[in-house]
């Protein structure tokens, strides 16, 4: 099933409520972990869009990983950088990358874009305004290497 690029980027711009907490983020996680379903897309910004959603193994195996690499990186007494269309029934979540913050919880007329997106829609390529650095392109890439 082929979505047109507008889908997409309709709901990306669209409204999301921020996991303020590490629980509620914990609390979101434990939500998609129990999803069964292999539809869910896993893009990192910078990389190309994939074409297929993950495995619902994939999906877990990047959550896992997700959730270690934002307590270790972002080392705060508060999470405010994981972003869901709807925290009891997410469909879209924007991921941002602690070390590329910008006002991603303010306004701006040029936000930073996400670090990594979670979609059941399929993603179009986002370009990226920056240089996914090397050590991130790594980390992405043994993910599922």
């Amino acid at each position: 099933m082929s979505l047109p690029e507008n889908e997409f980027m309709s709901a990306f711009r669209g409204s999301f409520t921020s996991t303020l907490r590490w629980p509620q983020l914990d609390a979101l996680w434990d939500l998609l972990r129990a999803d069964p379903c292999d539809d869910w897309f896993i893009y990192a910004i910078g990389e190309p869009p994939p074409a297929q959603p993950a495995s619902a193994r994939d999906l877990k195996h990047f959550l896992d990983e997700m959730a270690l690499f934002l307590r270790r990186e972002h080392d705060e007494d508060y999470c405010g950088i994981v972003y869901a269309d709807n925290l009891q029934q997410p469909a879209f979540v924007k991921i941002y990358d602690p070390h590329n913050l910008g006002v991603s919880c303010g306004y701006s007329d040029n936000p930073p874009l996400p670090g990594w997106v979670l979609s059941k829609l399929p993603p179009c390529d986002l370009p990226s305004t920056r240089v996914l650095p090397n050590n991130r392109r790594r980390w992405w890439r043994q993910l599922f290497g």
